[in-house]
């Protein structure tokens, strides 16, 4: 079939467009990634265009020589994973009855849960909740108040309702299935994909929070990742890793540069690692969930 001038005009642009979006995209990352590794006085020259110019590591050798920035590594995966776990598992018992057609009740559970969207108690109430419970300094406050995200399960029971026929769990239940074995056995293995979105955004939203560390946690040896670099980048920590012995300003300065380089890339590689592995699932996941009927 021929294509019309007018087609072939439309796909030039179109590409040109998607070619200057993944340049925007991608060159901060590369940069970055670039100035972690380069000589520190080349980058903060204004020297360093995209490549590596100079190789250092040293930024990477004293990050890893501050036990803070180890220790908060520890925390953080700890914290991904076990909150990961819960919000995945609480969203699914919490979406699999909402998409059953002989739970009663369901719109009216769902009206109320959909109600906290728009309405909360706020942050002090949540905060004297989370005490009284005696959550505080614990890694429970981290990931009990944020244990399911309402989108999420609205997101989810979508899937179930609209990618697996409800004849199947119909000739399950005639078979003997209860309704856990349905869901284990016939619900949870064709669930592949919205499974794996809801990994990654949870995974995601843990490993990038700070905010309720900073709150609830007292200790510093339990501080996420996200908190020990918030320090470091926006209050000026980086002198405690730098050896205050030396008698040149802007050396220091050169130093702080490549540690913070160093860091933001140490914080963002696993989610990066991450992502390629889930990718095949998430634009599926995300278009057939999409529907929010």
């Amino acid at each position: 079939m021929d294509r019309s001038r007018e087609d072939r005009i439309f796909d030039s642009i179109n590409v040109l467009l998607l070619v200057l979006i993944t340049i925007i995209v991608l060159y901060p990352l590369l940069f970055v990634l670039s100035a972690s590794v380069s000589d520190p006085a080349i980058v903060v020259k204004g020297q360093l265009w995209l490549w590596p110019k100079g190789f250092n590591l040293d930024g990477y050798e004293r990050v890893f020589q501050n036990n803070d920035i180890v220790t908060g590594y520890g925390n953080t995966i700890l914290y991904t994973v076990v909150g990961t776990v819960i919000n995945v598992v609480l969203t699914i018992c919490a979406a699999y009855p909402l998409s059953r057609k002989d739970f009663r009740g369901r719109h009216v559970i769902t009206a109320i849960i959909t109600f906290t969207l728009f309405f909360s108690g706020g942050l002090i109430p949540t905060y004297l909740l989370v005490k009284k419970l005696g959550m505080l300094g614990t890694i429970w406050a981290l990931v009990i108040p944020n244990a399911v995200a309402v989108w999420n399960i609205i997101i989810m029971r979508t899937f179930f309702q609209t990618s697996i026929p409800y004849e199947i769990q119909e000739s399950a239940a005639i078979d003997g299935c209860g309704n856990f074995r349905i869901m284990l056995n016939i619900v949870l293995p064709l669930s592949t994909p919205i499974i794996a979105v809801m990994v990654l955004f949870y995974a995601v939203g843990h490993w990038n929070a700070f905010f309720n560390a900073l709150i609830y946690l007292n200790d510093r040896s339990q501080y996420p990742l996200q908190l020990i670099l918030r320090e470091i980048l926006l209050q000026g920590q980086m002198q405690a890793m730098i050896d205050m012995a030396d008698d040149s300003l802007a050396k220091k300065l050169m130093e702080v540069e490549g540690i913070k380089y160093a860091v933001v890339v140490i914080a963002n590689l696993p989610v990066l690692l991450l992502y390629p592995f889930l990718q095949k699932y998430f634009v599926k996941g995300m278009m057939i969930g999409a529907l929010k009927g």
